[in-house]
């Protein structure tokens, strides 16, 4: 069985943005829970600000849709 949870540093790496921008896609809601990322499972120092893991494909989509709909709304 295949882990497809990552955490927010090989996503950042493997989707070509930073983490900033990853994680500013979770916290503004764009990306889902339980679809694009999820809690890890480890003990965490700040319950209330977790460490996210990424489901590196469904973000892939996303982020390409969304991308191909920002330079859509450019080229109009």
């Amino acid at each position: 069985m295949v882990n497809i949870w990552t955490s927010s540093e090989d996503a950042a790496e493997n989707l070509e943005i930073t983490e900033i921008r990853l994680s500013n896609l979770r916290e503004s809601g764009l990306l889902k829970p339980g679809i694009h990322w999820k809690s890890s499972p480890y003990g965490q120092k700040k319950p209330w600000n977790p460490q996210a893991l990424y489901n590196i494909k469904m973000c892939k989509k996303f982020i390409n849709k969304l991308y191909l709909e920002e330079n859509d709304n450019i080229a109009a």
